[in-house]
């Protein structure tokens, strides 16, 4: 089983304002409602592609309920612990000339939460995945993706991490299956700034070194590399299209990337499903579908 875990998921209230002026009343022209946060945009666009898979996590209050309701009517598995203080936070983006983000605290989460979180990941079996993405909250310890790693390492599973800096970093001597930064990520692990593919595998080759097994860059409109565990070094530049939103891109080619891996055992193929997966989302208004990513695919002239 696939499993997804979000600290601190969300509502995302999307609305279109033209000409957003401070200090008046703004009228909006479009308003959206999305299930939001890292883990929970891979549980579905996996569940688009056709892949079952189990989201964990924290929820609370009117808003959490409301988001484990979105995400069933999708015929997604929820298994989100509920947490008493505080409520699943709503994340609101507002799209004008520019587009500007307003992001909620989220509930509080107590020691007492964590620990049913660990009692949770303690009944994952071997040969199960687990995708861990997005940021710690305040509340919580900074250490918190180390320490499951660290718990889980006898349990042999397949364990995905998307995050950033030390997040990312400070996993690798557990050996994660995948970690996924974007160039902009993986410069700031080293200091420094992602100039081309070719620097992009430099520096993934020396997070392979330091334990992680396979280390996917997404480089937004220059393409994408794969530093593979076997070895071999895949680049891809990104499909023509118009990025319509970019929200949830670099989650869909994670998804892309499991569920290309789980139907070809072929780290070549889970790359090439992974890069377009991650392109149908940022040409669509939503999450990319199974159609659209074929579609592209067909468009492009690849085939499996």
């Amino acid at each position: 089983m696939i499993y997804t875990l979000t600290f601190n998921p969300s509502l995302d209230y999307i609305l279109t304002v033209p000409d957003f002026t401070c200090g008046i009343v703004n009228r909006t022209t479009e308003e959206v409602i999305f299930p939001g946060g890292k883990g929970v945009n891979v549980s579905m666009v996996l569940n688009n592609l056709g892949v079952e898979n189990t989201a964990l996590g924290f929820l609370a209050g009117f808003t959490g309920d409301k988001l484990k309701e979105m995400l069933e009517e999708k015929g997604i598995r929820t298994e989100f612990l509920p947490i008493r203080k505080g409520m699943t936070r709503i994340n609101v983006k507002l799209r004008s000339g520019q587009e500007t983000e307003i992001n909620g605290q989220g509930p509080s989460i107590g020691k007492e939460d964590i620990e049913k979180l660990y009692g949770r990941l303690d009944r994952l079996k071997e040969g199960d995945m687990l995708v861990m993405a997005g940021s710690i909250p305040d509340v919580m310890p900074g250490t918190m993706y180390m320490d499951i790693m660290e718990r889980l390492q006898e349990k042999n599973l397949k364990i995905i991490v998307d995050a950033t800096k030390d997040l990312l970093a400070n996993v690798l001597q557990y050996r994660p299956f995948l970690i996924k930064p974007n160039n902009h990520e993986l410069g700031d692990i080293f200091g420094t700034e992602i100039k081309g593919k070719e620097e992009a595998v430099y520096f993934a080759k020396q997070l392979k070194e330091k334990g992680a097994e396979n280390v996917l860059v997404s480089m937004a409109g220059d393409g994408a590399v794969l530093v593979a565990e076997d070895g071999n070094v895949y680049q891809s530049e990104a499909p023509e299209g118009k990025v319509v939103n970019s929200v949830g891109a670099g989650d869909s080619m994670v998804a892309g990337f499991i569920a290309g891996y789980l139907e070809y055992g072929d780290y070549e193929k889970a790359f090439r499903m992974g890069v377009f997966t991650g392109s149908a989302s940022a040409f669509s208004k939503e999450l990319a579908t199974k159609r659209e990513v074929l579609t592209l695919m067909k468009e492009n002239q690849v085939e499996f």
